[in-house]
């Protein structure tokens, strides 16, 4: 399949190769990775994972298929186009004795160039377990702690379509349960050249506003071929006598989960009739609940195909969802129903109700909770402490309620009542510790202290903390919080008493790196050492600058400077990226994000490449579309958006940094959205860049982003939003980058090849670049490449060197 790169209204490029941009643009790309890191559930030991940086366009060349909304590998029976680890080491950690010159010691006998995936730490912390993808299946192997080698437990039998892991540990850390390939497996169906009957569909009244989902089912064929491929049964293996059984559980099985006790398991399970319109998670489902040995114990319920779900980001499914078990009980079974029929627009004094079921799974089940808004989820702490959390999104209000397990009948206690918006009030998230049956519950001090970890956002900018937070003075106590020139990030207490906490550092200068810190004395430990793979980028200048919008809204960017750069050399070329946000608060709107103290390390996707080729950068310059009490924030959409965008190139002007002629403005998906619309509607900018972006809103009629009225409610909205309305007011240069394999709701290629075909129509100047088999996020090496070398070109020809 050959690159497309459309140069002129009647000429496609000859250009058959993919192209290198810079060296040093290139050199950042090929930068190793920093190792991801895993503490185990004791505290005891720090598992490092090395990644592979990039895949290759070959990688996304393999066999693919996309049925009801999966992507996957039907060699291998995995998901596909996913990135792999390479291998496995362990620190030991022992709290502030941790000596950093004592290395990590690698875990042997994985393969060379294996694909490592999926790894879990058993509950008992003294293995894990993980996946590796070969050409033809998928193996489970696992790891012990005490040998340090790993070995394979099953050949390549794992079936692994579905999100999440096809396997999941027993609480006595000895067994495993995973999804399997059918062991009667025969050959995949073939397809009829002559189809059976005609494609129908039919809705007989009934409103299915359904989303613009992709890879769904097409024809009977599509159908039978995902029956093939997602039917698979249980197994379970014995880690020590690698003994493996076959369940009696066989089906297109979904999810499973075992009970905190490993007595259980919770499976759901696909069934038919399947849909042309939605993807598998709207199909129906049983939800069953089975013994360890593959018994079926009871059908806790049948969930009907989901097809008429009210639109909104209030609006959930109707009926029964969200099944899973208690964490801190044994066998209980949770789950959540909708009193609104899911419809946000429905008059109901209670949104949701909380009902619990425990062993032996008969009887009635118990309500223990309504909610005036959405549920939001529980997490589990003693035998009086549970915390329920509700949201509404229109609102942007979020609650947290104390309830008391052993007593439901006695009254809820509102702990927490806040704006979702409002990042300065944000108090934190709960520390949660493991259980004995390697489930997570609160960690509880005191009967009534939480211990927290936010991202501590203030008016100077991101600073995490550590705390303590009274629910009965509804109170927070700090214990540490980072501090200048470091960002600081609680990872985790280490101790019983929650004064030794894991933190990752990082300044501007320095990768992030783990360390141990006494919160009693201030000692800190560094606990590793990973080098700067950026090395090109130090000594930059990086600074948060704040500006306000012609109506009084506070905006922010962060502002990077090439290295060596002063104000007495000129203005520079500037590239801004951004993404617009929409808020009901003014206020909240211009709350700062982000820190300047954080690390520079580029990914693909970033603007920061150009600051090596002489260009400042200000990336994420605030775009929010503030719509207060009942006012729609898109209706104003376009007037707000080329205010804030005035007040960011003014700003950066003002500084004496920028040159107001050679300003491009670029974004991805929303923020490509958001490109087309500055070029349409301002003369700000020299040229635009616009990548995985949608165009044309009637071809999102219900809803996109934040908008939640239908192209019929909101006809001028939609249409005065829509970039692909205004192609003939477009007269800078604008590159159109787009994955030929999208997957994102709304943003089909088809949006960016219509659109550069309006823009043609007017004469304007403007390139489409078609990426084979890149997805919404692009993923290939010789992709990536490539598209950084459009992107240079593009800048270098039509802002820098702009006559």
């Amino acid at each position: 399949m050959m690159l497309l790169l459309a140069l002129s209204a009647n000429n496609v490029s000859a250009q058959n190769t993919y192209q290198l941009p810079p060296k040093p643009i290139a050199d950042l790309i090929d930068a190793p990775a920093t190792p991801a890191v895993s503490l185990s559930p004791d505290s005891k030991l720090l598992l490092i994972i090395e990644r592979n940086s990039y895949l290759t366009l070959s990688d996304l060349a393999s066999s693919e298929l996309k049925l009801a909304g999966i992507r996957f590998n039907p060699e291998t029976k995995g998901k596909s186009r996913v990135g792999y680890f390479k291998s496995l080491s362990i620190k030991i950690l022992n709290g502030l004795e941790t000596s950093l010159n004592e290395p990590a010691s690698i875990i042997r006998g994985i393969p060379k160039d294996a694909k490592i995936s999926n790894v879990v730490w058993s509950p008992d912390s003294k293995s894990i377990a993980f996946t590796v993808t070969k050409r033809t299946g998928i193996e489970l192997w696992i790891a012990s702690m005490q040998t340090l080698k790993a070995e394979k437990l099953t050949d390549g039998i794992l079936n692994d379509l579905y999100p999440g892991n096809p396997f999941v540990w027993l609480s006595d850390s000895k067994r495993l349960i995973f999804r399997t390939i059918l062991k009667q497996s025969k050959k995949a169906p073939s397809r009829n050249l002559v189809p059976p009957s005609p494609i129908i569909q039919e809705n007989m009244g009934k409103i299915a506003a359904a989303p613009t989902y992709q890879d769904l089912l097409k024809n009977s064929y599509d159908e039978d071929l995902f029956d093939f491929y997602a039917t698979s049964e249980l197994s379970s293996i014995d880690i020590e006598s690698k003994e493996l059984k076959r369940l009696s559980i066989q089906g297109m099985i979904d999810s499973f989960e075992s009970s905190p006790d490993g007595n259980f398991l919770l499976v759901e399970m696909i069934e038919r009739p399947y849909s042309y319109l939605v993807p598998f998670s709207r199909f129906p489902h049983s939800i069953l609940i089975y013994d360890i040995k593959g018994n079926l114990i009871t059908k806790l319920y049948s969930q009907p195909l989901l097809e008429e779900v009210a639109p909104g980001r209030d609006a959930t499914i109707p009926g029964k969802r969200g099944f899973t078990w208690r964490h801190d009980d044994e066998a209980t079974i949770q789950w959540v129903e909708a009193l609104d029929d899911g419809n946000p627009k429905k008059v109901s004094e209670k949104r949701d109700a909380i009902y619990l079921l425990s062993k032996p799974f008969t009887g009635e089940a118990k309500k223990v909770f309504e909610t005036e808004m959405r549920f939001g989820g529980v997490s589990w702490g003693n035998e009086s402490f549970a915390l329920f959390r509700e949201y509404w999104w229109q609102s942007r209000k979020l609650r947290w309620w104390k309830l008391n397990p052993s007593d439901w009948k006695q009254a809820p206690e509102l702990i927490l009542e806040r704006s979702m918006e409002d990042r300065y009030s944000d108090i934190g998230s709960p520390v949660l510790k493991e259980t004995k049956y390697g489930t997570s519950i609160l960690d509880i001090r005191k009967g009534r202290e939480l211990l927290m970890i936010g991202a501590g956002a203030t008016p100077e900018g991101d600073r995490p903390f550590y705390s303590r937070f009274d629910v009965v003075e509804k109170k927070s106590k700090e214990l540490f919080r980072s501090e200048p020139p470091y960002f600081e990030t609680p990872v985790a207490p280490l101790d019983e008493a929650g004064n030794i906490l894991l933190t990752q550092r990082e300044s501007q200068n320095d990768q992030p790196n783990f360390f141990i810190r006494d919160l009693n004395n201030g000692k800190i430990i560094q606990v590793t050492s990973f080098p700067n793979p950026m090395m090109a980028l130090q000594g930059i200048s990086k600074e948060i600058i704040r500006y306000k919008r012609q109506d009084g809204v506070d905006l922010s960017g962060t502002l990077y400077l090439p290295k060596g750069y002063k104000k007495e050399m000129g203005p520079l070329p500037t590239i801004m990226w951004a993404y617009p946000q929409e808020f009901k608060d003014p206020k909240a709107a211009g709350q700062i994000s982000g820190s300047p103290f954080r690390f520079t390390r580029v990914g693909w996707g970033t603007p920061l490449f150009w600051l090596l080729r002489g260009y400042a950068v200000l990336d994420d310059p605030k775009m929010p579309i503030v719509g207060e009490g009942k006012t729609e924030p898109n209706d104003t959409y376009i007037e707000q958006l080329s205010q804030s965008a005035k007040a960011a190139v003014d700003e950066v002007v003002r500084l004496g940094v920028a040159d107001r002629k050679k300003i491009a403005i670029g974004g991805h998906s929303y923020g490509a959205f958001m490109t087309a619309n500055l070029l349409a509607h301002t003369d700000l900018f020299a040229a635009g860049i616009a990548r995985s972006g949608a165009y044309n809103r009637t071809l999102t009629p219900f809803g996109f982003q934040a908008e939640e009225r239908f192209l019929w409610q909101a006809p001028e909205t939609y249409m005065k939003m829509s970039p692909f309305m205004f192609a003939d007011k477009i007269k800078e240069p604008i590159l159109l980058i787009h994955g030929e394999a999208d997957n994102n709701q709304g943003t089909f290629p088809l949006q960016s090849e219509r659109f550069y075909n309006a823009l043609k129509g007017f004469g304007a100047t403007a390139r489409l670049v078609i990426l084979p088999f890149e997805s919404h996020g692009y993923a290939a090496r010789e992709s990536i490449l490539h598209m950084l070398w459009e992107m240079d070109e593009w800048l270098e020809r039509y802002v820098k060197n702009r006559n």
